[in-house]
C-alpha cells in the first residue's frame, strides 16, 4: 500500500525515477535530471495508481510515491517528555 500525502504538505524526492512525466493536460515524459535528488515540493493531488501531483522548482509533475517522502511530521525527538 502506498503511503498518503495530504494535499498541500510538503514531500521531499529521496529518489529519482527513469523518467518523470509533467502534469499538463498532454503529460510528456521528461528525463530524471529536471528534478533532483532531496527536492522539496508540495502536493497539489492525487492520482490513479499511485501517483502524485507535485509542484516542484521547475514545474508540476506526476510522481510515483515510492519517489518521496512527507517532510510535514518529523519523528518525534527523544528530548519531548511527556
Amino acid at each position: 500500500m502506498s503511503p498518503e500525502f495530504p494535499i498541500g504538505s510538503k514531500v521531499r524526492i529521496i529518489a529519482l525515477p527513469t523518467y518523470v512525466k509533467t502534469a499538463d493536460s498532454m503529460p510528456m515524459l521528461r528525463p530524471p535530471d529536471i528534478i533532483t535528488l532531496g527536492e522539496e515540493g508540495i502536493v497539489i493531488d492525487r492520482r490513479p495508481g499511485g501517483y502524485w501531483g507535485i509542484r516542484l522548482s521547475k514545474g508540476t509533475f506526476l510522481i510515483d510515491s515510492q519517489y518521496m517522502e512527507s517532510i510535514e511530521n518529523p519523528p518525534e525527538s527523544s528530548t519531548n517528555h511527556s
